[in-house]
C-alpha cells in the first residue's frame, strides 16, 4: 500500500448510506461518502487526486503536534514539575509556527495497523468492541511516531488514531431509493468517528491535535455556483466567547462573548446572515458542560481492562446517555445534517475565506475538473472547516498551569475524540 492509496471504511451491505476514503498520507479524510434519496454525496472539499493533498495543504488532515498558532522561539514548558523546551519553527508569516512546524503530522505518511502490527494505545476491552478486521471494514488505526527534536518539540512521541464508520441504530434502514417517501421524517444514516491516542517516551511535550476537515453539504448537487457555498447553511455553535487574536492570529490571552459580538452568535440561523467581511476564521469557546470523557488519563489506568471506547462506538439512536453535540450544521437544499460532539474544549471554524478559484482542484463530483491550477477550484465560503481541539497555545498561559495546559507527560495517555453523526430529511 502507499502513502496515496485510499483506505475505504465502509458500513455492511444493510446500511450502505455512509463510507469514508482514508489516505494515509497526512491521515486525510480524502473522501465522505453519503448515499441517499438516490444520490451520492461527497461532503468534504479537497482535490480530485489523492497526491494533490501535497500542495493542498490542510484539507482534511490530521494537524499535529499542535495544532494552530503559537510564537515562534524557544519556550520553558512545566507540567507537574516535569520541564523541556520548545523551540516552535516558522512557517508562517515572520513570528508564527503554524499547524505543528514546517513539517507537521498532515506531510507524514502514516502506518495502517494490522492483526500482524497490533496498536499499543488501545486495550484488549476497547479492541473488543470493533469487528474482525476482513476486506470490507469498518474501521482502522493508524500510528506514526515522532522523534525527540521533531521541529522543535522535545521527545519522541507516538500516536495511534481510530478511525470508524458507525451504523445506525436501526439496520434496516438502508438508504433510500429514487421516489421513495421521507416526509417529515429524520433518517439516521451512521456516524464518523476518530479518536487520537498519544504516549510522550519521558519528560513533557505539547500536545493539541485536531482533524483540519472542510464540510459542503451541497456541492454535490452542482446545481449552480450558489451551492459552491456554504452560506445558505445552518449553524448551530453551543459557545459563549471566542479567542481574541492579534494580527498575526496569536492567541492575546484575552476573549470576547459572542454575545457582544454578535456575528459569532451562532443559533441555528444561515452561515450568511452576519458573515463578517473577511469570513469566519475563529477559535469558539464551547459553553461550559459536563464532559465524561477525559482528555488524559494517567498510564497506569491503561490495562487490558481498561475502556473509554463503548459509549463513543454505540449507534446514534441507541438508548444510550449520549452527549448533547456541540455543533449542528446542515443543508435545508440537500436535506443532510451533521452532528458534531467532543471532550475538546472548542472549535476552530474556518468558512474557506481565503480560498482562491485559481489555485487547487476542486473534485468533479462538486462541479469541477478535477486539475489542478485550472480556474475552477473551490471559491471562498465553499466549506466549514470545524476544527475540535482545546485552546490556542494553551501551555503560554500561566492561568492553565498543571491543569488544561495542552501538556503531556510520560506518566499520561493523551485521549482526544470528535464524533459525527449523520443524518437525512427530505428537502420540502
Amino acid at each position: 500500500m502507499t502513502e496515496f492509496e485510499p483506505v475505504l471504511l465502509s458500513l455492511p451491505s444493510l446500511a450502505p448510506s455512509l463510507a469514508v476514503e482514508i489516505l494515509p498520507y497526512g491521515l486525510t479524510f480524502h473522501r465522505i461518502f453519503v448515499q441517499t434519496d438516490g444520490r451520492t454525496h461527497d461532503i468534504v472539499i479537497g482535490p480530485e487526486d489523492p497526491q494533490g493533498h501535497v500542495t493542498q495543504k490542510y484539507t482534511n488532515t490530521i494537524i499535529g503536534r499542535y495544532a494552530n498558532r503559537i510564537p515562534v522561539g524557544t519556550h520553558s514548558i512545566e507540567r507537574n514539575g516535569v520541564k523541556a523546551e520548545v523551540v516552535a519553527e516558522l512557517n508562517e508569516g515572520s513570528r508564527v509556527s503554524l499547524h505543528g512546524g514546517p513539517v507537521g503530522f498532515d506531510s507524514l505518511a502514516w502506518k495502517l495497523l494490522t492483526p500482524e502490527s497490533p496498536p499499543s494505545l488501545f486495550t484488549e476491552a476497547e479492541l473488543a468492541h470493533l469487528p474482525p478486521l476482513s476486506p470490507t471494514t469498518s474501521y482502522g488505526i493508524f500510528r506514526l511516531v515522532s522523534p525527540d527534536g521533531d521541529q522543535g518539540y522535545p521527545n519522541q512521541l507516538t500516536t495511534e488514531v481510530l478511525i470508524a464508520v458507525i451504523p445506525p441504530a436501526d439496520q434496516e434502514r438502508k438508504y433510500l431509493a429514487p421516489g421513495q417517501s421521507a416526509a417529515g421524517k429524520e433518517w439516521d444514516l451512521g456516524s464518523i468517528l476518530y479518536v487520537y491516542r498519544a504516549k510522550v517516551d519521558k519528560g513533557v511535550t505539547p500536545v493539541n491535535l485536531t482533524q483540519h476537515w472542510g464540510f459542503n453539504l451541497e456541492a454535490s448537487l452542482k446545481e449552480s455556483e450558489e451551492t459552491l457555498s456554504v452560506k445558505n447553511h445552518n449553524i448551530t455553535m453551543k459557545a459563549d466567547r471566542i479567542v481574541a487574536r492579534d494580527a498575526d492570529s496569536l492567541h492575546t490571552g484575552e476573549y470576547i462573548k459572542v454575545s457582544d459580538a454578535t456575528e459569532h452568535l451562532h443559533e441555528g440561523q444561515k452561515i450568511g446572515d452576519k458573515y463578517p467581511k473577511l469570513g469566519y476564521d475563529d477559535y469558539y469557546f464551547f459553553t461550559s458542560r459536563t464532559v465524561k470523557i477525559p482528555k488524559r488519563f494517567p498510564a497506569s489506568d491503561f490495562t487490558p481492562t481498561f475502556d473509554l471506547l463503548k459509549d463513543v462506538l454505540t449507534p446514534s439512536g441507541a438508548k444510550v446517555d449520549r452527549p448533547e453535540p456541540v455543533v449542528e450544521f446542515s443543508s435545508d437544499k440537500s436535506g443532510l445534517k451533521l452532528l458534531f460532539d467532543t471532550n475538546q474544549d472548542g472549535t476552530m471554524f474556518y468558512s474557506n475565506a481565503w480560498a482562491d478559484p485559481a489555485k487547487g482542484a476542486r473534485k468533479k463530483i462538486h462541479g469541477g475538473s478535477g486539475i489542478k491550477d485550472h480556474g475552477d477550484g473551490y471559491v471562498p465560503g465553499s466549506a466549514a472547516f470545524f476544527e475540535f481541539h482545546d485552546v490556542l497555545a494553551g501551555f503560554l498561559d500561566p492561568a492553565n498551569k498543571n491543569g488544561n495546559d495542552t501538556l503531556l507527560t510520560s506518566d499520561e495517555v493523551y485521549h482526544n475524540y470528535v464524533r459525527c453523526d449523520v443524518r437525512f430529511k427530505q428537502p420540502s
